[in-house]
């Protein structure tokens, strides 16, 4: 077994020191010895039956003794981790400061590096958190906007003439100049005012223009080579267009749904709406649960490893130090996101750990198929993209710490702006779970 020895540097950095002794180090030896004999050509001896006498002759045995050393480090560092109960952030600078002697084989081997480390932290009760959500009521308002977006979906687009309003679909022509030349053109776009889908500023230029007229606005562009070009843009409005929505009525709750009656949609709509405000409020709740139990400890964050990930966000998008986007401000933001989730992390993962949450298969494909949905990627594709990057053990600890603020979540005590409770049963637990429990509940009656 090898020995360690921690110095405290800081909440979030030690010098670990290990000494390996000279019987743990001799397999080593003894494995270097036969390397080295399959290396040296010695006249009257086999390769690889090089005995150890002629080997030290040959090369010596401070060169064995240093292989030994380097091809072992590596184990004698992760055993020296283990035995201090470490959870490592950063690799160290590994320095070794005494060696066994190389004649008597006396002594040991002593190394030891500083790095970062995760913080030991203590878990806060977070049993019975108590957050307060906005009231919310599927009433005939959050019926009328579930119908609505049923109705556009059956809606047909017509031209008029008139200046375009939010939500108008128009159709447009785009003339980009960066410095007075001409950088990108596109003509017979179709585009949604107030979608936020294109560039910066479109929307506001658009808003007032009627066919035949045009707007010039400055922006950033976005893709292709002259992405983060700052850019004026000339837009021309070619067409107005408006959706013209279908008569709610039963004939088009026949169209839309399996309900003979608009009666009947609607009382379906006004489920969805109180299913979908459920969602709102759990999403509410679970963000202030998230704020409230970080609020009950103080987390050590790595500066070091801040350091490192903003770095890398920076250098992962493209941008390099003094440009637009590489500024002051920008890297604020992103250390203090970056600070934020380590935090989530290290008190997430505690969470897990005392709940004994574990992932199946089963949800690290669910997560795999929802997050390749946003990149716009088929699912297996996607999958193999982050095997072959050996992403997928971080996916899993993303899906535990998922888990783990939602049993949090479940704990709290959860009321609305009106002091009534909001039962977030449908939000932390999965229906094939709920389905199981009251399958279960059954069998006991």
């Amino acid at each position: 077994m090898v020995k360690s020895t921690v110095e405290e540097l800081n909440p979030t950095r030690v010098k670990l020191t290990v000494e390996v002794s000279s019987e743990e180090l001799e397999p080593k030896i003894k494995a270097a010895y036969q390397s080295v004999a399959q290396q040296v050509q010695v006249p009257g001896f086999r390769k690889g039956k090089v005995p150890a006498a002629i080997i030290d002759q040959r090369v010596g045995r401070e060169f064995v003794i240093q292989q030994a050393i380097n091809d072992g480090l590596q184990e004698f560092y992760q055993a020296g981790l283990a035995d201090a109960e470490l959870i490592p952030l950063s690799r160290p600078e590994v320095e070794v400061e005494e060696i066994p002697d190389v004649k008597t084989n006396e002594g040991v081997l002593k190394f030891s590096g500083e790095l970062d480390i995760r913080p030991k932290v203590e878990l806060p009760d977070y049993a019975g958190l108590e957050v307060e959500v906005e009231a919310r009521e599927a009433d005939d308002d959050a019926v009328q906007k579930e119908l609505d977006a049923l109705r556009s979906r059956f809606g047909t687009l017509k031209e008029v003439e008139r200046p375009a309003a939010t939500d108008d679909f128009v159709t447009i022509d785009l003339l980009a100049t960066v410095d007075g030349e001409e950088v990108d053109s596109a003509t017979g776009l179709s585009y949604q005012v107030g979608a936020g889908t294109m560039l910066d500023g479109i929307d506001e230029a658009l808003e007032g223009l009627s066919a035949g007229e045009d707007a010039t606005f400055e922006t950033t562009l976005k893709g292709g080579e002259h992405s983060g070009a700052e850019a004026s843009v000339k837009v021309t409005l070619t067409a107005v267009k408006e959706r013209e929505l279908p008569e709610a009525d039963d004939e088009f709750a026949q169209l839309a749904s399996e309900f003979d009656t608009i009666d009947e949609l609607k009382e379906d709509l006004k489920k969805k709406a109180e299913e979908n405000l459920i969602q709102e409020q759990g999403v509410e709740a679970r963000d202030k649960v998230l704020e409230k139990l970080l609020s009950l400890v103080e987390v050590p964050v790595p500066a070091s490893v801040v350091d490192t990930q903003v770095e890398q966000h920076f250098s992962s998008q493209g941008h390099s130090e003094g440009d637009d986007h590489d500024t002051d401000e920008h890297r604020d933001e992103i250390r203090e996101q970056t600070e934020e989730a380590f935090r989530n992390e290290v008190i997430l993962d505690l969470v897990a750990d005392k709940e004994e949450i574990g992932v199946d298969q089963g949800e690290i494909i669910e997560y795999l198929v929802a997050t390749a949905q946003q990149y716009g990627m088929e699912p297996n594709q996607f999958a193999q993209m982050l095997d072959q990057a050996g992403q997928i053990p971080m996916i899993m600890g993303e899906v535990r710490r998922r888990k783990a603020l939602a049993k949090v979540l479940e704990l709290a005590k959860v009321t609305d702006t009106e002091g009534n409770t909001v039962d977030l049963t449908s939000f932390v637990t999965p229906a094939d779970e709920q389905d199981a429990e009251e399958a279960a509940e059954s069998e006991e009656q």
